[in-house]
């Protein structure tokens, strides 16, 4: 099923999620995410989630708990932080998708929230695509949002391949149970 049909369906079926671990779109992207070393996919995770944030900034200039929640997700990623400490940073982003109404940027709270608990594991990576892609649909609508969503994911892949060969950019710390599951 091509992933126009799939978002028709849930749609008719009141699904808040559009896209899921098995779209046919997102498994070129699921593959490399799940083969990759643990930092580049931390880092692809950053990139977006940070872009995110601005996004909902732009709308929610009081609203703090997007940015909380990244900045405590690579303080976590360095050891600067304890998992309980941003964990809660993370679920009180997913709780400001509560205090909303717009279905798109709910969407956008939990793609950040994805990508926030990347740190914890790699598999929440992509949950990011799942939800922003989500997004796009809701702000577009199904029928207008065919270039936008195929040009997305080529971004994804294109954002994964930029930190696969530059990985050495990145001058931060990592955390110790990080760098003992690199692959």
């Amino acid at each position: 099923m091509n992933w126009i049909d799939e978002v028709n369906a849930k749609l008719k079926h009141g699904n808040q999620i559009l896209f899921s671990k098995d779209s046919e779109c997102l498994q070129g992207l699921k593959a490399s995410l799940d083969r990759l070393d643990r930092r580049i996919v931390i880092l692809w995770a950053f990139d977006f989630a940070d872009k995110s944030v601005k996004q909902l900034a732009e709308k929610y200039p009081d609203e703090n708990r997007p940015a909380e929640a990244l900045e405590a997700a690579r303080n976590w990623a360095e050891g600067k932080v304890k998992m309980r400490y941003a964990q809660r940073k993370i679920l009180d982003c997913h709780a400001f998708a509560k205090d909303i109404d717009d279905k798109a940027d709910i969407a956008i709270c939990h793609a950040i929230g994805q990508a926030c608990a990347v740190v914890h594991t790699q598999g929440h990576a992509i949950g990011y695509p799942m939800y922003d892609l989500t997004s796009i649909v809701l702000k577009r609508g199904v029928n207008n949002c065919a270039e936008e969503v195929n040009a997305r994911i080529q971004k994804y892949m294109e954002r994964l391949c930029f930190w696969t060969e530059h990985i050495e950019c990145y001058h931060g710390e990592w955390a110790g149970f990080i760098l003992k599951q690199q692959r």
